[in-house]
């Protein structure tokens, strides 16, 4: 059985220029997805124990944005964005295939909370080694990071406008992770 994501684009009214509406596509990413635009769109997601990672090129205003669930790929079956180490290589390969130059591009990285129930035994929670994952990569690949929101116990809501660079980050109620009964 095939499994499909779905993906809600809308078109958003932005304030008017000159007296013309302007409008920006919005696109909702689902997790173990990316998404670069060249044209203005607000990427928006949802986030617990996962990492976005936001990128931006200001010179060109090309912006983009993954989201992963764990922090490594394993090498069984097919490489896939549900992994940091493979979504964070594939977003800046994106990016520069959409014409930024990477020594241009910013980072802005959100997520990590501890949602989930995690034995004493276990030393990082999944949401620990996705940062620390981003930050080393990050790192590696000589990118800034810019801004950064990550770890809690809460969920996050965020909304990146590519063009400008922007994000608007929302805390979801704080909660208590999740325990096994």
């Amino acid at each position: 059985m095939i499994r499909r994501k779905t993906i809600y684009m809308e078109l958003r009214q932005k304030e008017s220029y000159m007296g013309i509406p302007v409008i920006i596509k919005k696109h909702y990413l689902n997790q173990g997805m990316i998404f670069v635009s060249r044209n203005e769109c607000i990427i928006t997601t949802v986030l617990g124990s996962c990492i976005s990672i936001c990128l931006w090129d200001p010179a060109s205003g090309i912006g983009g944005m993954n989201h992963y669930m764990l922090p490594l790929w394993n090498g069984d079956s097919l490489p896939s964005p549900r992994y940091g180490n493979i979504a964070i290589t594939k977003l800046i390969d994106k990016m520069i295939s959409a014409g930024c130059a990477k020594k241009n591009l910013k980072a802005k990285v959100f997520g990590g909370a501890e949602i989930l129930y995690m034995p004493k035994s276990m030393e990082l929670s999944i949401g620990m080694q996705n940062i620390m994952l981003a930050d080393d990569l990050l790192s590696r690949e000589g990118i800034p990071v810019i801004s950064i929101d990550v770890g809690g116990n809460c969920g996050r809501k965020i909304e990146f406008n590519t063009k400008e660079g922007i994000v608007k980050l929302k805390r979801l109620n704080n909660y208590q992770p999740l325990m096994k009964s």
